[in-house]
């Protein structure tokens, strides 16, 4: 029985897919084309926008503060990314291991990344205050010296990247769970009869086994940690000094603080093809390690 479609069937099916196709153009392509669009053009308030080709670009290269947030957002990321998937495999090993934890309590672990990043950014806000904050006084309890914290220009990207850490390592540790369970018992089976120890199970097998999965949390981590905004936005605003000024904030900063809208949509969209280009390098990664 043949089951071709008919050219009635495909073009029934053509125009059934127009109000999807429609409203992708509408919501994806028409923003990212106006911003492009928008992107070579000067955009004095209260005066009609005029094209000034790749004026804003070149302005951007020229800028201190532009590379001072590329630097940021890079040290930013760079930072995030490898404590949460050390911190995500490390707490992905203990649920794995401790198949009998009770359900609240890996309930508690991997919750933070369902609480709202603002509500992490305005607890933590809290949490260290200089004055009233309880890091200082665990710290003092220790007999450590008071840190600064948020307000601490050498201090404030350790800072931000551990409230993200706390808060996307459980989103990796689930990642790499659902790899520890898809490895084959055989290999391990072997490797307990050969007498091997965990330390060298761990790096010989388990590790190198686990690396497309480990691309993926990469992957997926990467493109939310080279947009990362609200906890930023929330407890500095991209200060003290511009310390953690990174490229979304001084972004948000031109665009609706100085009202630039060309070049704040010349900065956006460097910041889309920095993802695209970091996104398409990792997946050249992950074909790699696949292979």
């Amino acid at each position: 029985m043949s089951t071709s479609l008919s050219s009635r069937q495909r073009g029934v099916l053509a125009l059934l897919s127009v109000p999807a196709v429609g409203f992708t153009v509408l919501m994806v392509a028409f923003p990212v084309a106006y911003t492009l669009w928008l992107s070579f053009r000067a955009t004095p308030l209260g005066h009609a926008s005029h094209f000034i080709g790749t004026a804003n670009y070149a302005r951007l290269l020229h800028s201190a503060d532009f590379w001072n947030s590329i630097r940021v957002s890079l040290l930013l990321y760079v930072l995030s990314l490898a404590m949460e998937l050390v911190c995500g495999t490390a707490l992905a090993l203990l649920l794995f291991r401790m198949q009998r934890m009770p359900a609240i309590l890996r309930s508690i672990l991997i919750s933070p990344f369902m609480v709202p990043p603002v509500v992490v950014g305005m607890m933590f806000l809290i949490i260290l205050d200089p004055t009233i904050g309880v890091a200082n006084w665990v710290l003092g309890w220790f007999g450590i010296a008071p840190s600064a914290w948020l307000a601490s220009p050498m201090g404030v990207i350790p800072t931000i990247a551990l409230i993200d850490t706390w808060q996307w390592t459980p989103f990796v540790a689930l990642i790499v769970l659902g790899g520890l369970q898809s490895l084959p018992p055989s290999v391990y089976e072997a490797a307990r009869i050969d007498g091997a120890p965990p330390h060298r199970v761990f790096w010989r097998i388990t590790l190198p086994l686990l690396r497309p999965t480990l691309v993926t949390a990469l992957i997926l981590r990467s493109v939310d940690l080279l947009r990362f905004f609200d906890i930023i936005y929330v407890t500095t605003q991209g200060g003290p000094l511009n310390a953690s000024n990174t490229l979304n904030i001084f972004t948000f900063h031109i665009g609706f603080e100085l009202f630039q809208f060309g070049y704040a949509s010349a900065l956006a969209v460097t910041l889309t093809a920095l993802v695209f280009g970091v996104v398409l390098a990792l997946n050249q990664l992950r074909r790699a390690v696949a292979w």
